[in-house]
Order: C-alpha cells, then sequence, then structure tokens
C-alpha cells in the first residue's frame, strides 16, 4: 500500500532531492553542450518525431502498428547514423545513478545509452552496453567493496550509492535504491511504494517439480493396487494410468494438470506389469524439445525406466529416415526459412500430396535422391504450392509460396564443389579460415534436405512399400499438439498393428499453426479405440497465473477453464519507458530474490534467442545466471535465461517474462499459443515486464498487480 508524502522519511526525502538536483545538472550540462555544437535543431526534431511514433504506438490501434513501428525504425536509425559523439537525450539521460569512491574520492557515473563527460560539472554518463565501469553496476550492491581490472589499471573502492531511475519526458518518476521505491503520481507527489510490488514474494523454493520429484496429487485410491511409484496420482490420473495396455491413451489437459505425469507413470506401470511384451528395450518416448528429453531422462530414472529411450522430435526422425532409406548420413539443410517449415508441416501440404501421388502405374524407385526429386517436383509447381495455401485458409500466407520455390530451387542445384571439382585445384575450393567455398552462402544448400521433409520422404516411400522400420512395443508423445500428420504417419508404421501408444497434449499450447485436431490426429494412427482422459485441474500454476492465460488465448480459449488448487501470488506487471531499463529492473529483481531464495528455480523466458542473450548480459557476471540454449538446462537452483522456444514441458518456480511488447508479441494466434506457454510455466510467481508499448495481448484486469 502507498503511503501519503507526508509519512516519507528523511532519508527518502533526501534521495528524491539528490536525483532531482543531479538530472537538473545533467540536463542543463547537455543542454550548453547541444548549443555549443550546434546540433540541437536537428536532434531535438528527431527525438520529438520518436516520441510522437512512441505515443501513437502507445493507444494505436493494432492494425496500424507495423506502419509506426517502420517509422520508429527509420527515425531510431537517422539518429544512430549521427556522429559517434551524438549526446545523451536530455528528455531520458540515462537510467541508473552508481556513485563510487575510490583513490580519488566519490565519483558519480550515469548509466545511459550513450557517453558524455562533462567533467567540470561532474557530470559523467557512460553507455551501459559498452563502458567497463558499468560492470560495477551489475555485479555488486550498495555498500559493497569493489575490485575490477579495467583495462591495465586496478580499481578499488565502494559503492556508494546504486539506484534504478526512470526518467519520462525529461521529468524523474521512479526511483529503484534496493528495499527503498519511490514513485512520483500523476500530480507531482512521492510515494514510498511497498516491497511486495517491487520484489517477487518469498516462499516458492521448490514447488516446480524436479528430477526425482516426479508426481503431484491426492495419492492413488488403493495403494496395495498401484505400482509404487503411483503414490502421488490422483484419482482420476490414476485410472488413466492404469488403462490396458495395449489400448492406446489420449491424456489432454492444460498446463500443469500432469499431462507428462500420467504418460510416464502409466510406461512404468505397462513395463512393471507386462515385462516380456512390453520391454524397456523396444519403448520409446518422443518429446519436441532438447531440454524436455533431458527432464524426462531424470524423471525416468526413479520410475526405473532408464533404458527406455528419450529422443527429441528431431533426433527421432533422422534416424529413423536414415533406417528407412538405408543411409549412413543424410544431408540436412543449415536451416529451413520459417515460413517454409510451416508449409511443410501443415495439414494442407498432406491432403494436396496424397492426391498429386495417385496410384502409381510403374513401380518407382524408393531410393531418398528419387523420392526427395517428386517431391522437389511438387515444391517447384506453384499451382500446387497456391493450392495447399488455399486449402490452409489463412494459416500459411501468400509469400510462403515465392519463399519455398526459391529454398527449393537451391537445395536441388548442382553443388559449388561439384561444378567447379574437374576445372580447378580441390584445395582452393577451401576458404583461409577452413570452411568449403560454398559455406555460409546460399550455395551452401545445394544437395540438402530439410528435417521438415524426412516424415515426407517416409511418407512418400511407403505408398510403394514397407519402410523396414523395427516394431515397437509402447511410444509415448510428449506434446503431441507439436507433431505433424506426416510424423505421426510414421509412429503409426512403428507401431504395427499393436497400436500401443500413450498420447499427451494440449492443443492450446500449441506453438505452431497447423495443428488438424485430435481426431484427425489418432485417424493418421490408425487409432479407433482410443481411451480418453481429460485433466481439469491444474496442480503447477496458481489462478492468477491460470486467469492471465485464459486471457491471453482470448477466442483460442476452451469453454472450460482448468481448475487452479492455489491462490497463489499475483501476476506483477512492470512497465518502463525503454528497454534498458526493463532489463536493468530485470536484474535487480533477480539479484534480491536469489538472495533470499538460493534454492529457488527461475526462468527468465524472452520472445527469442536474441532478446534473452540482451537479458542475460545484464546478469552474466552472476555465478547463479545461465544462458541456456539448445535445451541445455540443469535443472538446478538458480536463473535460467532462455527463450519461449525451448520450454515446453517444464516449469519454474519462478518466471519472469523480460520482453512482452507489441514487438515481440503482436496480436495474432501463434503468439497468443507461445505466450501461453511462457506465461505457464511458473508455479508460484509470475512478473510479466514490458518497454515501449506493451503488447496487446496483455491488459491486467482486476485482481493483478497494477502495471507501472
Amino acid at each position: 500500500m502507498n503511503r501519503p508524502p507526508e509519512a516519507l522519511s528523511e532519508a527518502a526525502l533526501a534521495v528524491i532531492a539528490e536525483e532531482e538536483a543531479l538530472l537538473t545538472r545533467v540536463q542543463t550540462t547537455l543542454e550548453a553542450a547541444r548549443h555549443k555544437a550546434g546540433r540541437d535543431q536537428e536532434n531535438r526534431g528527431l527525438v520529438a518525431q520518436l516520441q510522437v511514433l512512441r505515443d501513437d504506438a502507445a493507444s494505436a490501434a493494432v492494425a496500424d502498428l507495423p506502419h509506426l513501428f517502420f517509422q520508429m525504425d527509420q527515425t531510431r536509425a537517422l539518429l544512430d547514423r549521427q556522429e559517434t559523439s551524438q549526446l545523451p537525450d536530455s528528455q531520458a539521460p540515462y537510467f541508473a545513478h552508481l556513485r563510487l569512491h575510490g583513490e580519488a574520492g566519490p565519483r558519480d557515473y550515469l548509466l545511459g545509452r550513450a557517453t558524455f563527460a562533462d567533467v567540470s560539472a561532474g557530470v559523467r554518463v557512460i553507455d551501459w552496453r559498452f563502458a567497463p565501469i558499468a560492470r560495477v553496476f551489475y555485479s555488486y550492491e550498495e555498500g559493497d567493496a569493489y575490485e575490477e581490472q579495467f583495462g591495465e589499471r586496478l580499481a578499488e573502492g565502494t559503492v556508494e550509492v546504486r539506484r534504478l531511475v526512470v526518467i519520462e519526458r525529461g521529468v524523474l518518476t521512479r526511483i529503484i535504491s534496493g528495499a527503498l521505491v519511490l514513485e512520483r503520481d500523476a500530480h507531482g507527489a512521492w510515494h514510498e511504494v511497498g516491497r511486495a510490488q517491487s520484489a517477487l514474494q518469498a516462499g516458492g523454493a521448490g514447488s516446480a517439480a524436479r528430477p526425482g520429484m516426479l508426481g503431484t496429487g491426492k495419492g492413488a485410491r488403493r495403494m496395495e493396487d498401484a505400482f509404487g511409484v503411483t503414490a502421488l496420482l490422483d484419482a482420476e490420473q490414476y485410472e488413466a494410468v492404469s488403462v490396458d495396455p495395449t489400448q492406446p491413451l489420449l491424456v489432454l489437459g492444460s498446463a500443469g494438470s500432469g499431462k507428462t505425469t500420467v504418460a510416464l507413470h502409466r510406461l512404468a506401470k505397462i513395463a512393471f506389469d507386462n515385462l516380456e511384451q512390453f520391454p524397456q528395450s523396444r519403448m520409446k518416448l518422443i518429446v519436441p524439445e532438447p531440454g524436455l528429453a533431458r527432464l524426462s531422462r531424470r524423471l525416468l530414472a526413479p520410475l526405473g525406466l532408464g533404458r527406455v529411450s528419450v529422443e527429441t522430435l528431431d533426433g527421432w526422425l533422422l534416424s529413423t529416415a536414415r533406417s528407412a532409406f538405408d543411409l549412413p548420413g543424410i544431408k540436412l539443410s543449415p536451416e529451413t526459412p520459417p515460413l517454409v517449415s510451416r508449409l511443410k508441416r501443415h495439414p494442407a501440404l498432406r491432403r494436396a500430396l496424397l492426391g498429386r501421388i495417385g496410384a502409381p502405374k510403374t513401380p518407382q524407385g524408393t531410393t531418398l535422391e528419387r523420392v526427395h526429386r517428386r517431391l522437389a517436383d511438387a515444391y517447384l509447381d506453384r499451382s500446387f504450392l497456391e493450392a495447399v495455401v488455399r486449402d490452409a485458409r489463412g494459416e500459411l500466407p501468400s509469400t510462403a509460396i515465392d519463399e519455398t520455390l526459391e529454398h527449393t530451387r537451391l537445395q536441388r542445384s548442382t553443388p559449388l564443389a561439384k561444378e567447379l571439382k574437374d576445372i580447378t585445384d580441390p584445395e582452393r575450393l577451401i576458404t583461409v579460415d577452413g570452411k568449403g567455398i560454398e559455406d555460409d552462402t546460399p550455395y551452401a544448400l545445394a544437395g540438402t534436405v530439410d528435417l521438415e521433409d524426412l516424415p515426407i520422404l517416409m511418407f512418400l516411400k511407403a505408398q510403394h512399400g514397407s519402410l523396414g522400420l523395427e516394431r515397437l512395443a509402447h511410444v509415448v508423445l510428449d506434446e503431441a499438439e507439436d507433431f505433424s500428420l506426416f510424423e505421426l504417419f510414421v509412429v503409426r508404421r512403428l507401431l504395427g498393428k499393436g497400436k500401443s501408444c500413450t498420447l499427451a497434449g494440449d492443443e492450446m499450447q500449441q506453438t505452431e499453426a497447423g495443428f488438424a485436431g485430435w481426431p484427425e490426429a489418432l485417424d493418421e494412427l490408425g487409432i479407433r479405440d482410443a481411451a480418453t482422459c481429460r485433466l481439469q485441474v491444474s496442480y503447477r500454476c496458481p489462478a492468477p497465473v491460470v486467469e492471465l492465460a485464459r486471457r491471453v488465448l482470448g477466442t483460442q480459449a476452451p469453454s472450460e477453464s482448468a481448475q487452479a488448487l492455489r491462490a497463489g501470488a499475483p501476476v506483477g506487471f512492470h512497465h518502463f519507458p525503454v528497454e534498458a531499463q526493463a532489463q536493468l529492473f530485470v536484474g535487480e529483481a533477480l539479484r534480491d530474490l536469489v538472495s533470499r531464495e538460493p534454492h529457488a528455480s527461475v526462468g527468465v523466458i524472452a520472445s527469442s534467442p536474441e532478446s534473452a542473450d540482451a537479458v542475460y548480459r545484464v546478469v552474466a557476471d552472476q555465478s547463479w545466471a545461465r544462458r541456456v540454449k539448445d535445451g541445455e538446462f540443469s535443472f538446478e537452483p538458480g536463473v535460467d535465461v532462455t527463450d519461449v522456444g525451448s520450454v515446453k514441458g517444464l516449469e519454474f518456480d519462478y518466471v519472469i517474462l523480460p520482453d512482452v511488447t507489441a514487438r515481440a508479441w503482436p496480436v495474432d494466434d501463434e503468439s497468443r499459443r507461445r505466450l501461453h506457454v511462457a506465461i505457464t510455466r511458473t508455479s508460484h510467481q509470475l512478473w510479466v515486464v514490458s518497454s515501449g508499448v506493451r503488447s496487446h495481448l496483455i491488459s491486467p484486469e482486476a485482481g493483478a498487480a497494477a502495471p507501472r
């Protein structure tokens, strides 16, 4: 609760007076420097134009945002092309205040986006991204003794002041100094904000699942009937686990409802009760992401399933395709363009290809090269691609056609090294850095196959005979909504006539367009008699998180919402004028939380790998911070900075979303699903942090902490 202005302590009033005086001094110094440099009018115009565009974007209709963002980019580019000595923006010259007491006495450093100094006025603004002295701000707390090597000089001293400040349109509006948080209201009066609004709430450590701690719920109804590992299942989950092992099982539920718990416990019960019919060597768990694969392996060990194969979808596709085509290796393309990937995974392509194949009049070769050539013929047929896009009914843009055509032309071209091998010395095909002459160029695609093509190629081969794959006794597909129809077709061939399988999924957590639906998925697997379990209770997420996740889905949300068992901590909404302030604020919150809850697991989930890199730079020097790529989660206490594409199926005690902006999370169905996944990773408390223009997918309502 805010305290009235008259209740401010003398210490708080002194901090406010000091920071306002400092801001006035900096602005006066900058004004004099601009006048002297003669650049005032030009820069003022660009800054004013950028501010107008920001204001317009904050209240604009969603449809107008792309155009406004383009104009903002153009204006920012003009500012960035000014001389390297460009002065800081006097409307927001800095966003952090650091005072160090060293050999030369106390000195104030201000962290901003440009470097500027007037020693006679005591003004030193440093670029927080590059200046070495900024490392002290990231690595030390107020009152700490510091020791840092700056080039050849060893700097020592004490951190006297360390504050985050928010300056909007030239006015100081917020000061964050440790536990002291001061805010200026719309009438200009200052208030002290309670710690609960500026810090993550304690008590969350250990609430998320850990390796060896799988399972939540009320306990099996009849312990004497339950395999030992099922003791933590609730009655509904136990019924699902006990489905006859020969019958396919579809487990549906919202995030945190225990889908993976049911799937893995069923796997354990099947292996325990029917060891000869279901040996672990012929059971497989397939998951979409490397992080979930690592966690699943650790979760299987205490269930006695250490010999069950756990594979990522990509890894399984590659190994299966090599077996199907009897090849030691397959040359994969370095990266498939996103739109091309979406088209190749969409159900509309499955329907179109089936119609194109028809009944072969003469036997055709089924080597990888011959099948790929037939597939490429389809990809190079514009009318065929246009039909696919039409059938997708808005889920594929028309631009996917030209991208697929161009990508396929490059893949089917002759590799440059092969073209030149007879007319030049082979050693001249190697560049000075040891790479092939075509590496890192469009020629690198020549002769490659996309990972997304592998199940399609197996689908085409299977139209003319067997794939020759070894049958599996039982398959578990976790996050099954992310499996394409082609991939499900290959699973069907692995299962043979048995059809013993478990599918765990939730179409609301699908992170790519093109999910055909559960009836279609089961049909692709050749399943007619699947038992279906719908889990209605969210054990992971507290009520405020469940409610926010539902609002983000909008019209995509299911008619019946999941039930949250815990009231839980409120969602925290925190907004800042610029990205750098948001990132520094996140860094402050993490330092505070780790000092209070060293055993907590914290996920900082960004919208993209690039955004995750930017956030990580703020805390990179901290021992507890980890930049997690390619699913390399350790599942140990600490802070994992990652992106939404890496966290499906995982959970953390605390989650911070650091970049919930209109750019990063536009209003479309895919963004809704991806943001829903990020939100529902938390088991204790969620923070939503934004800057510039907040994403229109987030609309804080009553019951959540008020955004700032």
